[in-house]
């Protein structure tokens, strides 16, 4: 089978999809600065939500019949991948920089993405892969430790980067669900009924905080990065990511998250004025090694199994 290109190529997709949740990570920041957190994640899939909701009825396949139990495990996925995770993503923005959030976030997701295959048998465990997931770990514990240091600042920044690592795990998983969730479901309607589900879940935990909102004083930014956020980084990207996942697999669509740091840190730096200190920076290159070790190390074991058939692709469904 040749490899899809262009504007169609899953990879192209995932790059995408990782470039609008670079910035995603800094327009959340400023946008929890000025509403409660709770807030702030409705508001991004609010949003995105009913964008999507628009999408199906202007651009879905009227045709394509969805069954109950696909419908229902489409909306599970969604509490898992955009209420439980953006319950704690915006929380730990409240706490910590948004910097912390773009290097434990999309780092540590691959790691986990790997190890719940490995120890759920889908993936093989061979040494490089477990040293990178080991490598990954030690790398967190400096990382966290990085953070611990600098609490004097900021004491609640630990608690926020405990945050952002239940975020990965949720992200984890959800990424490990995505092919069975398209499974008789176009990406469009599995995308829309995830957010709605997610959405409406977030909108009950956002409700006591709604009005204490001073909506007329919020600077035009704020409107602009939550249009951003609903549109850009939530409506549009969940769903690039969810047609990346189902034509290449979870555990390759997870490597394509090592790029998310980089777009994150520009924007954090540029845009907030955030640092890392040393400590951090050093638990962050041994994380992003170690990622990138266990993750890719997997890709390649798979590829030399398919090896004998020159032209098959080098990317399979886990």
């Amino acid at each position: 089978m040749s490899r899809k290109r262009g504007l169609h190529s899953p990879y192209l997709l995932l790059s995408i999809t990782m470039v609008l949740w670079g910035g995603a990570f800094s327009g959340s920041k400023s946008v929890v600065e000025h509403v409660p957190h709770s807030v702030a994640a409705l508001l991004r899939f609010g949003g995105a939500a009913l964008a999507l909701l628009v999408a199906v009825v202007l651009f879905g396949d009227r045709q394509a019949k969805t069954s109950p139990h696909t419908g229902r495990r489409a909306a599970m996925a969604g509490v898992l991948g955009v209420f439980a995770y953006n319950g704690f993503f915006f929380w730990g923005l409240s706490l910590a920089p948004s910097l912390d959030a773009g290097i434990l976030i999309p780092v540590m997701s691959p790691v986990i993405t790997s190890f719940l295959l490995l120890v759920t048998g889908r993936e093989r465990a061979s040494r490089a892969r477990l040293g990178g997931l080991a490598l990954g770990l030690a790398g967190a514990v400096v990382f966290f430790l990085g953070a611990s240091g600098s609490a004097h600042g900021n004491p609640s920044r630990l608690a926020g980067d405990a945050l952002f690592l239940l975020s990965a795990v949720c992200w984890a998983a959800y990424t490990l669900a995505g092919p069975r969730v398209l499974a008789g479901i176009d990406p469009l309607r599995a995308t829309t009924y995830a957010t709605c589900a997610g959405a409406l879940l977030l909108g009950v935990i956002a409700a006591p905080e709604i009005p204490s909102v001073e909506w007329s004083e919020l600077p035009p930014g704020v409107w602009l990065d939550a249009v951003y956020l609903a549109l850009g980084a939530a409506a549009v990207a969940n769903l690039l990511y969810y047609r990346g996942v189902g034509a290449v697999g979870p555990a390759s669509a997870s490597l394509m998250m090592f790029t998310v740091p980089v777009v994150n840190i520009v924007c954090g730096t540029l845009f907030l004025g955030e640092s890392f200190d040393a400590v951090q920076t050093a638990g962050a290159l041994v994380l992003s090694a170690g990622a990138v070790l266990a993750a890719l190390e997997g890709r390649l074991s798979r590829r030399a199994a398919v090896a004998p058939v020159p032209e098959q692709e080098d990317s399979a469904k886990a």
